[in-house]
């Protein structure tokens, strides 16, 4: 997908305007650092949130007793292992970009049970839900449910003044003042995954954290799991 029509499907024309030579350059450095890296250990499993009654919310602090298995998900077979691998390298060089202090990337897939959600495949950070549903009613409070249904990018610079003025926000760490939800097209321009970013302090997703954010949305979509 080309930058522009990235940026006007995604709902960031606007905001990135001017900027389409910036992200060529980021995705150009990034496809670099990707084919330079050695390939990490690939994780199957993780820990996850115990989830509140009705699995709506995560208990922060307060882990599930089973991980999550992306293995019973995904199929673990050579070329899963491969494109998990470069989710990694993805997620640990934007750890060193010290935009954000939790990121993840999520595919839409058919889960074990067969429902229709985002699924993390690879993230930094503390202990989060493993699937987000892609259901009207879960959007109403999940900013990723919303992307995932809607394929625009919905960036919020203050959680706390976004709260007072009655928006719907699913708190999975109290911590957290900013956020970035972008969704990631396949070559059709159908919704193939998102990414969320999360900070620590406000005002984080501007310009140039944006540029970086798109540059890897504009990169993912060709690494994602079959």
């Amino acid at each position: 997908m080309s930058i522009n029509l990235y940026l006007e499907q995604s709902g960031l024309a606007a905001v990135l305007r001017g900027q389409e030579i910036a992200i060529e350059q980021t995705v150009t450095a990034l496809k670099k650092q990707l084919s330079a890296a050695a390939a990490p250990a690939v994780t199957w499993s993780y820990l996850v949130p115990e989830l509140g009654e009705g699995g709506a919310c995560s208990l922060f602090g307060q882990l599930a007793d089973e991980p999550y298995d992306l293995a019973a998900t995904l199929g673990q077979n050579e070329a899963t292992a491969k494109a998990l691998a470069q989710l990694t390298v993805v997620v640990q060089n934007y750890q060193q970009t010290n935009d954000s202090d939790w990121f993840g990337i999520y595919q839409k897939r058919l889960n074990p049970q067969g429902e229709t959600v985002l699924v993390k495949l690879a993230y930094f950070g503390a202990a989060s839900r493993a699937e987000f549903p892609l259901t009207a009613e879960f959007a109403a409070i999940s900013n990723n449910s919303t992307v995932g249904l809607t394929g625009k990018a919905k960036v919020i610079n203050d959680v706390t003044a976004y709260l007072t003025a009655g928006g719907e926000y699913y708190t999975c760490d109290p911590k957290v003042l900013a956020e970035a939800c972008l969704p990631l097209f396949n070559s059709k321009g159908e919704l193939a995954g998102i990414i969320d970013a999360e900070a620590f302090k406000r005002q984080a997703y501007h310009t140039d954290a944006l540029v970086r954010l798109v540059a890897i949305c504009l990169v993912l979509p060709g690494l994602l799991p079959a």
